[in-house]
């Protein structure tokens, strides 16, 4: 049974290197775990969950990093196990920054910021996805700078790639199209269950 939350936080989720800005607002339970802020950011980022990834936190001094991850015996280095942290014994105050690392091989970096800590309302569900813009790269495009390569060749009709990507896309892809309220949360639970 899920423990019973009493505050949402409210987050900001900025696509790094990627310009006009893809970003993504969205509130969550006081009680979610790394691993539940994980399925919520590929949930609004409309990602399948199909590659590794890592939350990159500062300690108070900016030289002291640490990692939250799913353990894997292949990691070259320590990482806190993101199914047992807790957001909120790690994010403590508004403004708080830390990073979101989702696909290795493509590095598709997110500056993920506290906005807010609002009481919960009983009347809501969360998360919610409140507000964005733009539509998420697909995935395996090969990072931002192939993103803004495959973004020129749909543009561009003429481009020897054009009938490509169109077909990879689909003709309905629009790069610029996001609607909060289109966005459906997974139960982390059931995407674990899943795996």
């Amino acid at each position: 049974m899920k423990e019973k939350m009493n505050n949402v936080y409210q987050f900001k989720i900025t696509l790094k290197d990627i310009k006009p800005e893809i970003w993504r607002r969205i509130q969550v339970p006081d009680t979610y775990t790394f691993w539940d802020l994980h399925c919520a950011i590929q949930d609004v980022m409309e990602w399948s969950d199909s590659q590794l990834h890592e939350f990159v936190l500062n300690e108070k001094d900016a030289d002291s990093i640490y990692i939250i991850a799913l353990p894997d015996d292949e990691m070259i280095y320590d990482a806190l196990n993101e199914r047992e942290e807790k957001i909120s014994d790690h994010i403590k105050k508004e403004k708080q920054e830390f990073e979101y690392l989702y696909d290795f091989e493509d590095g598709w970096e997110h500056l993920v910021v506290l906005e807010k800590i609002l009481p919960a309302d009983n009347k809501k569900e969360y998360p919610v996805c409140l507000d964005g813009k733009r539509s998420s790269p697909p995935e395996n495009s090969g990072g931002p700078w192939e993103y803004e390569d495959i973004l020129e060749a749909l543009k561009n009709k003429n481009h020897e790639e054009h009938g490509e990507v169109v077909s990879w896309l689909g003709k309905d892809y629009d790069p610029e199209d996001f609607e909060a309220a289109d966005i459906l949360f997974r139960d982390p639970d059931a995407v674990w269950r899943d795996r």
